[in-house]
């Protein structure tokens, strides 16, 4: 079958509102915080130095304005958003479906995801999980009381023994992030941040970078579906931001917003090509394997196929940025010391693009002006151990290696395509 051509029709608003309602007993409404200190870190001009060897090298350091506000989603059922796409996916399934269990792939997130749902309905799911995932995620997703069965680390291999457990059992495959009902789960996250950081601000109008602005709206700028960018309004979110590796979350959030005017970007790693999704829109077209160790390992996984429809067009993803392990790791620093907040290293990504992409910053400083930009960001999750974190920060062995899925079960040192 070749690739999808356009957006699938229930890819809508509506569609995620309706999603919302079906799951919204099932899932945390998880919190949106703020932050002074990380807001005014980003709005402080890189060094000159770090620019060095980057395209903007001997140029002034942008000086954007911005205040950031970030979805929580670590606090979320299983640790990590991937609660709202599985809870919904199986809302949509019928009885005889549901007597047959589910099956998926998972690195970890989404394995821990449908092993809830499954047992909140009171199903079988089987869970295909790579020997390279972390010890904690496999736990976990055992102690949900999902069948764990391990395979290889290659596409090819994974989707084998899925297949495999298909023939045996009759179970429906509810994928990682590729499916439209997986998509409008995920997009229900950014109707609840919409709402909270307008209750935010109306309680305190200093949150916002526009708490002073009169309102105006600039005629000339862009627009998003309904509503043009750029609509200066204390409340109103000028951009989102979202990780992004299968896609799942990131066209989730775009769907919700489009016709909003809130502009939304993606943020990945650019460790080993793990940058499939900046890497497509340069190129026109979708990447679709990905081998990479980035410590963000919920990212390892090239865009999927209906999520790339969504991705790809510029009215609804304005862009995709992409960061190094070393700008992942000092923004994941920065959440744990000054925020107090444990995270992954995927859902920091979003932040890293605040504080170190040259190119988003410049893109701040020039639309957003003197007043500048609130921006929203998505933590993915929390799925993470002490041990893992305490590794990252010094030098590595091989149990870090393991503990940061960098390593298998067997020694092995190959991920390609793993969905997290």
């Amino acid at each position: 079958m070749g690739e999808l051509s356009s957006i699938p029709a229930v890819l809508n608003r509506s569609g995620v509102e309706a999603a919302h309602e079906r799951i919204k007993l099932h899932i945390h409404h998880t919190p949106v915080l703020t932050s002074r200190t990380l807001s005014d870190r980003a709005s402080t001009p890189q060094p000159v130095e770090a620019l060095v060897g980057t395209p903007y090298d001997g140029k002034r350091p942008a000086q954007p304005r911005i205040r950031l506000f970030f979805k929580c989603e670590n606090y979320q059922k299983i640790g990590a958003f991937k609660s709202r796409g599985a809870f919904h996916a199986l809302s949509r399934l019928g009885p005889e479906q549901l007597a047959k269990g589910v099956v998926t792939h998972s690195s970890g997130n989404h394995a821990q995801a449908l092993a809830l749902a499954a047992r909140t309905h009171g199903i079988k799911a089987y869970i295909v999980m790579p020997t390279i995932s972390t010890p904690s995620k496999i736990a976990a997703t055992k102690g949900y009381g999902a069948e764990v069965i391990f395979s290889g680390s290659t596409s090819q291999e994974r989707e084998a023994v899925v297949e495999d457990v298909i023939k045996r059992t009759g179970a429906t495959l509810v994928p990682p992030y590729d499916h439209p009902n997986i998509i409008l789960g995920q997009g229900t996250m950014a109707l609840e941040l919409e709402q909270q950081v307008q209750e935010l601000v109306k309680d305190d109008m200093s949150l916002s970078v526009h708490g002073e602005s009169d309102g105006h709206l600039n005629s000339h700028a862009p627009t998003n579906g309904s509503m043009p960018f750029g609509e200066a309004r204390a409340g109103h979110l000028d951009a989102v931001i979202a990780p992004l590796g299968g896609g799942g979350m990131l066209s989730g959030v775009a769907t919700a917003l489009y016709g909003t005017g809130m502009r939304v970007y993606g943020a990945e790693p650019s460790f080993e090509g793990a940058d499939d999704g900046r890497r497509g829109l340069e190129a026109k077209e979708r990447i679709t394997t990905v081998k990479t160790l980035t410590i963000a390992d919920g990212l390892r996984t090239p865009v999927g196929k209906i999520n790339w429809t969504v991705i790809s067009d510029k009215c609804r993803v304005q862009g995709v940025f992409a960061v190094s392990e070393e700008q992942i790791l000092s923004a994941m620093r920065l959440v744990i010391e000054r925020m107090k907040v444990f995270v992954e290293p995927s859902a920091v990504v979003g932040l890293a693009v605040c504080l170190y992409d040259e190119g988003f910053r410049t893109i701040v400083e020039e639309e957003g002006g003197k007043e500048g930009w609130d921006v929203g960001i998505i933590f993915s999750g929390g799925n993470t151990t002490l041990e893992a974190i305490s590794k990252m920060f010094t030098t590595g062995d091989e149990r870090a290696e393991r503990a940061e899925a960098k390593v298998g079960k067997d020694g092995e040192r190959v991920a390609e395509n793993v969905a997290g």
